[in-house]
């Protein structure tokens, strides 16, 4: 009875009109976000959540496996989340799990979405983990416009807490603060006469009137993205990366053969079993697939008609994003 008393005062509401009492429901303006949001009276763990395109009431599973080379890839970790969980979280959570059953890789295969600053720092120094991902590109009005000078045409001298714009003025001040999340941040102003006879006044700071700010987290936690972003642009990035691709295989075939995206029951520990029991199931095929001189890596689709016309299929590069719903 208090789970529907809840989920009634979520979605609907007693408004008074002239002469009439009578119920409403909420706009989604009015009601709680969707991680309290309750979905159903009969399974209170069940949220509403969106990922790019795809919608879905449920849960959110991830899943870590192995990709080395010569090995059946097998998977050490699965962590089942309420749906609006984001995946950014989600990383030390997994690594914690792997370390408590000595299971800790060397490298982390992650998505962008999880290639962050505390992310990168906490792996290294809790686990001596590499994470390796796609970084997630500046905020900035810079950046996003396309014009102007972005925090990366900075110089940063940290021991002097200053910080060098490309025209070669320095900063005048260097405080200490949090963002809106809480995170520590430091943020570094500029001079604010100097800013305004500047030539290039126009291509920096979004305000006529103030001066150039920089948001910038601390040293190691800056240096550790900007580390990250670097190596995104070379070739051995991207043949390290590339393994895993294979994660989107994964999530196939629990879809389609394990069928993981029904759950039989209710609750989000039970439906958690479900996930462990179909990780393990796929385990038994792929180790048996394997044993037969059948590596789930070399099983190979024959190619389309499209795909033939390819002169030089190596040529054309894919990058493949992977979640579960």
């Amino acid at each position: 009875m208090e789970v529907l008393r809840q989920i009634w005062v979520q979605h609907y509401y007693r408004c008074t009109v002239p002469g009439l009492e009578t119920l409403r429901w909420r706009s989604p303006d009015e009601q709680p976000p969707a991680a309290l949001l309750m979905q159903s009276p009969y399974d209170v763990d069940t949220r509403s959540s969106q990922k790019r395109e795809t919608q879905w009431v449920g849960s959110k599973v991830h899943l870590s496996e192995t990709c080395d080379v010569g090995q059946p890839d097998v998977m050490t970790q699965v962590s089942t989340t309420l749906a609006t969980t984001s995946d950014v979280v989600m990383g030390p959570v997994i690594q914690d799990d792997c370390a408590a059953r000595d299971l800790l890789p060397g490298t982390h295969l992650v998505a962008s979405g999880s290639v962050v600053a505390d992310v990168l720092v906490r792996a290294q120094t809790h686990h001596q983990i590499d994470v390796v991902g796609p970084p997630l590109r500046s905020s900035s009005r810079q950046q996003r416009d396309g014009h102007g000078d972005d925090f990366h045409a900075f110089v940063i001298d940290w021991e002097a807490q200053q910080a060098q714009c490309p025209q070669g003025q320095r900063s005048v001040k260097w405080t200490a603060g949090q963002s809106q999340t809480g995170e520590s941040v430091l943020r570094i102003r500029f001079d604010r006469a100097t800013c305004r006879a500047c030539p290039t006044r126009q291509a920096c700071p979004s305000s006529p009137e103030a001066p150039r700010q920089l948001t910038v987290k601390p040293q190691v936690y800056h240096e550790a993205l900007q580390a990250a972003r670097q190596r995104q642009a070379t070739p051995e990035f991207r043949a390290q990366y590339a393994l895993r691709a294979g994660v989107e295989s994964t999530l196939s075939q629990a879809v389609r053969r394990f069928d993981l995206r029904q759950s039989r029951s209710i609750g989000l520990a039970r439906t958690h079993l479900q996930h462990v029991l179909t990780a393990t199931a796929m385990h038994i095929v792929r180790v048996i697939d394997w044993l037969r001189g059948k590596p789930l890596g070399e099983k190979k689709r024959p190619a389309g008609h499209f795909a033939r016309l390819v002169p030089d299929p190596l040529a054309i590069g894919t990058l493949a994003t992977a979640g579960g719903t």
